[in-house]
C-alpha cells in the first residue's frame, strides 16, 4: 500500500511552492502569490532560465498587479517586474494577517 502512495504522491504534505507578496496599486491589502516550480515555470527563449507571469487582484481593489518572475536554470529566483503594484516582504504580509 505504501508503494502506491509513494507512486501517486498520496500522503505527502510537502509544499514545494515559492511565495511572493504583492501589494496592488491603490490597495492596502497585501496578497500572497504561490509559484509551483514544477508546473508554473516556462523555459526562457534562450534556454538559460525560467520565467512565469501571475496576475493578483484583491476583492476591493481597482487594479490587478501583473507580476513577471525570472529564475535561473536551477529554478532559483533572480528578478521580478511588477506592473500596477509592488513586491513587499513576507513580514509585511504576516503583519497584515495578524492585524486582520
Amino acid at each position: 500500500m505504501n508503494f502506491l502512495k509513494n507512486l501517486f504522491g498520496g500522503g505527502r504534505n510537502e509544499d514545494r511552492g515559492i511565495y511572493f507578496y504583492v501589494q496592488p496599486k491603490m490597495c492596502k491589502e497585501i496578497l500572497r502569490v504561490r509559484v509551483d516550480p514544477l508546473n508554473d515555470l516556462s523555459q526562457t527563449d534562450d534556454g538559460k532560465g525560467y520565467w512565469c507571469r501571475k496576475v493578483a487582484s484583491a476583492a476591493r481593489c481597482p487594479f490587478q498587479a501583473e507580476i513577471e518572475l525570472y529564475f535561473d536554470k536551477n529554478k532559483r529566483f533572480k528578478e521580478s517586474c511588477v506592473e500596477n503594484g509592488e513586491l513587499v516582504s513576507e513580514e509585511a504580509w504576516a503583519a497584515q494577517q495578524g492585524g486582520a
